[in-house]
């Protein structure tokens, strides 16, 4: 059998009906990765970066609450998938709370704090930019 590369932090199944994990979607936590495996013959991972989620958010949904369930949905800055959603996992409160904790050690790590603003153009209220200088709008 072979031998996972990596140090798993975190890992569950997708979870289905009556919040039993039936399924063929498989989430990973490593200390720089998030990892989402999906398929069975054809197996399909997608990897993205922890340092460049800018943005999660928590869906709880009647159906999943049920269970113990949720999805957390993860605003990255990644062409690949912008918009990441790990649906319907076992104790999401406790699985966003470990994804804060990993995303704010690598940005850390990274240096990326204070970058999620780069990219578009700042302008006061009267229309000036930070020199007082009218800008281009």
């Amino acid at each position: 059998m072979k031998k996972d590369l990596f140090d798993y932090i975190w890992t569950d199944k997708k979870r289905t009906i009556f919040g039993l994990p039936l399924s063929f979607t498989r989430y990973f936590l490593t200390e720089t990765k998030f990892i989402t495996r999906k398929g069975f013959l054809s197996v399909e991972e997608d990897e993205l970066e922890l340092y460049r989620v800018t943005d999660k958010k928590l869906v709880l949904p009647l159906g999943q609450r049920i269970f113990g369930c949720g999805t957390i949905v993860m605003n990255v800055r990644d062409v690949d998938t912008p918009i990441k959603e790990v649906k319907s996992v076992k104790a999401p409160r406790e699985v966003l709370a470990k994804l804060d904790e990993y995303i704010n050690i690598n940005r850390d790590r990274y240096r990326t704090r204070g970058r999620d603003m780069i990219g578009g153009d700042f302008y006061l209220h009267d229309g000036s930019d930070m020199d007082g200088d009218p800008g281009d709008m």
